[in-house]
């Protein structure tokens, strides 16, 4: 077995040399495999977007190969066409017209001398007409081939293949008639709950669990048109719906000689909207005798269908029974590749482009090392409170931790960079490895903790919340986990002893921003005093200086107050300067304790503070948008948002003059705003109809998700201009609900 230290050993190794540290390199090739080395890419198109691109850039350029980028008018700026050798416009923003046009991508690659395009994952990584499109111009489609990618992508024809190669199905309907009344007599024989699935694509996109019959119609329809967004077809299955399901797939891969092997699984169970946000590998609580005859079926899945380079085969596990079935196979790289390579020690995009060039897997089966364990977790730009819904904004702080043998950090955003509505809303990939699972938890711990973004709402709070729960930590995952544990991980707006524990806490960041502003400031003005003399005023010292009195500073903080309905609430403050360089910090709220703080500048966004006894960094991000100043603070595990609405100015007077309020964005009662920003796409009813309380009245899409927005209680719909194709802007007002 291998030892710990040498464990560690690897790790280094793998960060300084290529991933493949095996003799058996990829040079032992075939006839056919040397002629196809004689032709190796040199120049790589890669036919996507964002982190993935900026992903399969890195192999490319440390083997020498030169990169081409593609982009939308969305895009021009973005990080992945900076990164690229060259970049090639592709059309406008909206995906069908340039991610997803295949034929304009194929001439850029043609125009631009690449040798072979590489699809990443989304988009047309798992269009077979691509790959096709490809090999006709040509051009060397780093993937599966086009049979495997059209046997796969149906994902009802790939359930039948499966069954006929023995790999376990979960009972349902994988057939090709779609008629609604068909369908539903399909589903009323599997049994509720059932499970309605697009055929194609991934990602959750269009996924709908559907308890009774009475859901059926809409939910069916619902799924239809997701799916036609997303992946350009809406044709169904229906499955039968695990009540406890654990979500495991095999990582696989092959080569054109027939050579296929697995790298062991990765658990993605804990997800919401269907879509993936922590996965592991190896997946906990996993037996080795399950481990092998798991992979084993992975490998059958991909013999079945004369499988070559990456591709994952998805299994559901009852984990009632201890049985595991044939979800679907993608046939591409996952989002969640890197996780594998950690465990493995080996570059997976590096076997694809070697494969791609025809020749030889450079492990066996039973060379395949499994090494320590790893996380991945999924930073979203997202509102979770409204349930997970995406959100757009600009990234006007944007820090993660630094890179190592044990953390990488895919993205491919900046600070400045904006989060669009036309894409999906993924910031960043967190990757952490460990010697073992509890290891690699603290790290993820403390990366999460780390991680700073400010302009537009994530889940990294909500990350911390699922990695610190006792049942995730004890490895108890199943796809439910966000459900079953709901009143740990969400505000419970009426625990009165919670919401005092979050005011305090709330307290602590803004009497903690307080001083670092007055810090900031005080180190600016000393820089550069007003009037551009050489020599400050003594005013704008630190401590300030007063005649008979000590100077003061009032401020107005706004924070969100999730233990009162949603709603928000002021901190008044006053920061009164100490002769020593302290400031006392007192706040209007009754038996309120005044605490001393110090904050002492260490480089930018970083002072050092010290409050009741305690020393610590504390972070701080500052910005201005329509006249509000935006502040957060990161402290410890704790990351504190408030608003100001005017700057800080020192005053030659003994307190600051009184600020005004926060005017609340009040709307009469029955308002309905758009949750999200995003595109109309069907309007249920007319202006002047009756509704009922929850009767759905039109359908947002952003992202390629929909979502339903109804009626808050019934009555009469007013004001409904909207329609469909038209866009919307997050808290615009759609419609209003009427009494009368």
């Amino acid at each position: 077995m291998t030892s710990m230290a040498s464990l560690i050993f690897l790790r280094r190794k793998l960060t300084t040399r290529p991933f493949n540290v095996y003799t058996r390199a990829f040079s032992q090739l075939s006839s056919a495999g040397e002629k196809a080395a004689q032709q190796r890419i040199e120049k790589i198109l890669i036919a996507n977007r964002g982190e993935i691109a900026c992903r399969i850039m890195r192999t490319a350029k440390r083997l020498g190969i030169r990169t081409v980028a593609i982009y939308s008018d969305a895009d021009k700026d973005s990080l992945h066409v900076q990164s690229a050798d060259e970049a090639i416009r592709i059309g406008p923003p909206p995906a069908r017209f340039s991610y997803l046009n295949g034929s304009s991508i194929v001439d850029a690659a043609i125009r631009s001398g690449a040798q072979a395009i590489h699809p990443g994952y989304g988009f047309l990584s798992e269009s077979a007409d691509f790959a096709q499109l490809c090999e006709d111009k040509g051009l060397t489609f780093i993937g599966p081939p086009a049979s495997a990618i059209r046997d796969m992508g149906d994902k009802s024809a790939s359930k039948r293949i499966m069954g006929a190669a023995g790999v376990p199905l979960v009972p349902g309907y994988h057939g090709n008639e779609q008629d609604i009344d068909k369908m539903k007599l399909e589903a009323d024989k599997i049994g509720y709950p059932i499970l309605i699935k697009p055929t194609h694509g991934g990602g959750g996109k269009g996924m709908r669990i559907v308890h009774t019959p009475n859901e059926f119609v809409e939910s069916f329809l619902a799924a239809q048109r997701e799916a036609a967004a997303s992946f350009g077809i809406n044709t169904i299955l229906l499955e039968k719906y695990i009540t406890r399901p654990r979500h495991i797939e095999v990582q696989i891969f092959g080569d054109k000689h027939g050579n296929i092997l697995h790298l062991y699984e990765r658990d993605c169970s804990v997800q919401r909207r269907h879509q993936k946000i922590i996965e592991e590998a190896p997946a906990p609580d996993v037996s080795n005798d399950f481990r092998e005859h798991l992979g084993q079926a992975a490998v059958s899945a991909a013999q079945a269908v004369n499988y070559y380079n990456a591709g994952t085969v998805e299994f559901i596990v009852d984990t009632i029974s201890g049985q595991f079935y044939f979800m679907e196979m993608n046939t591409r790289l996952q989002v969640e590749h890197p996780v594998t390579e950690m465990i493995v020690g080996q570059d997976l995009v590096e076997w694809q482009i070697h494969v791609a060039n025809g020749e030889v897997l450079p492990l066996s089966q039973s060379q395949v090392p499994l090494l320590g364990h790893a996380f991945e977790a999924r930073i979203y730009a997202e509102n979770v409170p409204k349930g997970f819904l995406p959100a757009t904004g600009v990234l006007h702080h944007y820090h993660h931790n630094p890179v190592s043998s044990t953390v990488r950090v895919e993205t491919g955003v900046k600070e400045g960079d904006a989060v669009s509505m036309h894409y999906d809303p993924m910031i960043a990939k967190l990757v952490v490895w460990g010697e073992n699972r509890a290891a690699a938890l603290v790290k993820l711990k403390d990366c999460l903790s780390k991680f700073q973004v400010a302009g537009l709402p994530t889940n990294i709070n909500f990350l911390q919340k699922l990695a610190n729960h006792q049942a995730f930590e004890n490895g108890k995952v199943e796809t439910h986990f966000i459900d079953n544990y709901k009143d740990d991980l969400f505000v419970d707006p009426k625990n009165s002893v919670l919401a005092k524990e979050a005011y305090e806490a709330t307290r602590l960041g803004a009497s903690l921003a307080a001083a670092c502003l007055i810090a900031k400031e005080h180190l600016m003005l000393t820089r550069s005093p007003p009037g551009g003399g050489s020599l400050h005023p003594i005013w704008y010292a630190n401590p300030p200086f007063r005649v008979h009195h000590q100077a003061k500073r009032s401020m107005e903080l706004e924070w969100d107050n999730d233990y009162d309905c949603g709603g928000s609430k002021l901190l008044k403050l006053t920061a009164t300067c100490q002769p020593d360089g302290r400031y006392l910090i007192e706040t209007e709220e009754q038996g309120s304790p005044a605490l001393e703080v110090k904050a002492t500048y260490l480089r930018e966004h970083c002072y050092r503070v010290e409050a009741d006894g305690v020393s610590k960094e504390v972070n701080l991000a500052v910005y201005v948008k329509d006249h509000i100043r935006h502040i957060h603070v990161w402290e410890g595990s704790y990351h504190h948002y408030f608003r100001e609405k005017t700057g800080l100015e020192l005053s030659e007077d003994d307190e600051s003059q009184h600020k005004p309020k926060f005017e609340a964005a009040a709307h009469p009662r029955g308002t309905v705003v758009a949750p999200m920003a995003g595109l109309v796409v069907k309007v249920m009813v007319k202006n002047k109809t009756k509704v009922e309380e929850g009767q759905p009245v039109l359908v947002l899409e952003a992202m390629k998700m929909e979502h339903v927005v109804k009626a808050p209680s019934s009555g009469y719909v007013n004001g409904l201009k909207v329609t469909a194709g038209e866009q919307v802007s997050d808290g615009s007002v759609l419609f209003s609900v009427k009494d009368e």
